[in-house]
């Protein structure tokens, strides 16, 4: 589209390459898109697009006459050129925040990237301190528009090794590069929350970001093609950081990003995870972060159930929070990936579906056999043996009705059953199966909140009499426990109960979990429960 300039004397007062330009208007940062007048009013305009669409009224469009175009239909809008600021020079920005208010910095400000890795706690420079000394600097929201005139920089602060200009007015990636390039020993740098133009020749400046480790661009409302444009620029890159861009779908980084370790695409609409196989084959990825993505499934189809994918060898820590997980063949899928160690997968369907949170994290733990910690709690042996014999227990019914059988030679699950519990023939194995009398099934959901008539006596002290309780079977093992210890007032001992059912006669069944339900456990009204403590 050709952008019409004013003739107006007032065009002085606006720099002559003031289209593209970025600038900030009471808080809101945008885009030059229109120099000029504004019929019938007198006057010099500029026609804005806003980067949030809620500050404007149009999209360029006013009054029958197109001005320019915008993304969105409601970010643009007119400003006289006295309400805006086209920002100031880096010398300038350092020079107003660490000169004159050396201690206004805040945490946030300091953050290289909002969602994974905080970079806080940097030393506020005093005015005694002279700008070479700076190795961290944050011009946050400073409204940095361009690097100032020669090599100033260079000369000035050449020592920075982090810099925050997220929320600035370089409208460029050659404006950032002309600032980046002054700073040969810069490792990590924020970009965030800025509208750059692509490059024309990204590899003409990758000089400037030669060294970069850690870049965040978080919400640039970037897509993963423009993304992938840009990635020549950063030969070096480790942690790269697009929390909240416009990215729905992926393409495989073809020469590019291949020293990746650290990835966020947190908050970007992806929603179908294959979509995320596309960059399975980064070599030394190692942590992914898939929250808030509306991810529903992930699967790796080049192997079957059991076995290890290709994808994502050195993959070690991925989150999975706030999504949209609602099949527990999806966590089996995550079994495939060989060096997970963490997972996160909070706030999911998948969770919500089961009797209880502890419920939901004994399967998780089961079905991903490397798991090391889950939801920010580290798995120890004990909970990962509990969690396995429960799973063992909880689907022994479903094994057997399969095909599955306690005789090796007639063990022969269906091929549903395998591909839905891909690990149940290794934790028998590993474990042995389940009794007969550890395989009843859980009773259905309306009933779950039942009362049960329930027998305690203690086989080991005869003097005490036997008690009669009604208890819902939705009661924890640990709050059963609390009543005994009011009843029996046997304070600082442990506790250990059984129970006996009429239908498996001289056989008593362990109670060994405490934040399992009797429900769980199969109790059942007229049964008793032994009690014994050490």
């Amino acid at each position: 589209m050709r952008i019409v300039h004013s003739e107006s004397p007032m065009a002085d007062s606006v720099p002559p390459d003031a289209v593209g330009r970025r600038v900030v208007c009471d808080g809101e940062r945008g885009t030059v898109r229109y120099v000029g007048t504004v019929p019938p009013t007198a006057g010099l305009w500029l026609g804005v697009e806003w980067d949030n669409p809620e500050r404007g009224k149009h999209d360029g469009h006013h009054e029958g006459t197109r001005y320019f175009t915008c993304r969105h239909p409601t970010s643009g809008s007119f400003v006289r050129t006295k309400k805006v600021s086209f920002g100031v020079d880096f010398l300038v920005a350092m020079r107003q925040r660490y000169e004159t208010k050396p201690d206004q910095l805040t945490a946030e400000e300091l953050k290289i990237s909002s969602k994974m890795v905080e970079r806080v706690g940097f030393e506020a420079l005093s005015e005694k301190q002279k700008l070479e000394k700076c190795r961290e600097a944050s011009l946050a929201r400073c409204e940095v528009c361009s690097p100032g005139p020669g090599d100033e920089i260079q000369q000035t602060c050449p020592n920075i090794l982090t810099l925050n200009l997220s929320e600035s007015l370089l409208s460029s990636w050659e404006d950032a590069a002309r600032v980046t390039r002054q700073l040969a020993q810069l490792r990590e740098l924020n970009l965030g929350h800025n509208r750059l133009r692509l490059p024309a020749d990204p590899a003409s400046l990758m000089p400037a970001f030669s060294n970069l480790k850690v870049l965040a661009l978080n919400s640039c409302a970037l897509s993963w093609p423009e993304l992938l444009e840009c990635a020549l620029m950063w030969p070096e890159l480790e942690e790269l950081y697009l929390f909240g861009n416009s990215i729905t779908e992926l393409q495989k980084p073809v020469n590019v990003l291949q020293s990746l370790t650290v990835l966020d695409l947190s908050s970007n609409p992806l929603a179908d995870g294959s979509e995320v196989i596309k960059i399975g084959e980064l070599p030394r990825l190692e942590n992914l972060n898939l929250s808030d993505t509306g991810l529903s499934s992930i699967q790796f189809e080049d192997v079957g159930p059991g076995f290890k994918t290709s994808m994502f060898p050195a993959l070690k820590t991925l989150v999975l929070k706030d999504n949209k997980i609602a099949e527990w063949w999806v966590v089996s899928e995550l079994d495939k990936l060989a060096s997970l160690r963490q997972l996160s997968v909070g706030r999911n369907p998948l969770l919500s579906g089961e009797t209880s949170r502890e419920t939901a994290r004994q399967i998780l733990i089961a079905r991903i056999a490397q798991l090391q910690v889950l939801d920010g709690m580290k798995i120890v042996p004990e909970e990962r043996k509990g969690a396995e014999l429960d799973y063992c227990k909880m689907f022994g019914v479903k094994w057997l009705e399969s095909g599955g059988n306690r005789d090796p030679a007639l063990d022969l699950p269906s091929a549903e059953f395998t591909a839905q519990h891909p690990r149940y023939q290794a934790l028998i194995q590993k474990y042995g199966a389940p009794e007969e009398g550890e395989l009843k099934k859980q009773k259905p959901f309306a009933l779950k909140n039942q009362l049960l008539t329930v027998t305690f006596v203690c086989p080991d002290e005869a003097h005490r009499k036997p008690v009669e309780k009604k208890l819902p079977d939705s009661m924890t093992v640990q709050k059963v426990k609390g009543l005994l210890f009011r009843l029996l007032k046997v304070p600082g001992s442990e506790l250990k109960l059984t129970y006996t059912s009429s239908k498996m006669e001289g056989r008593e069944i362990e109670i060994d979990n405490d934040l399992k339900t009797l429900q769980f456990y199969s109790v059942e009204d007229g049964d008793v429960v032994l009690v014994r403590w050490s």
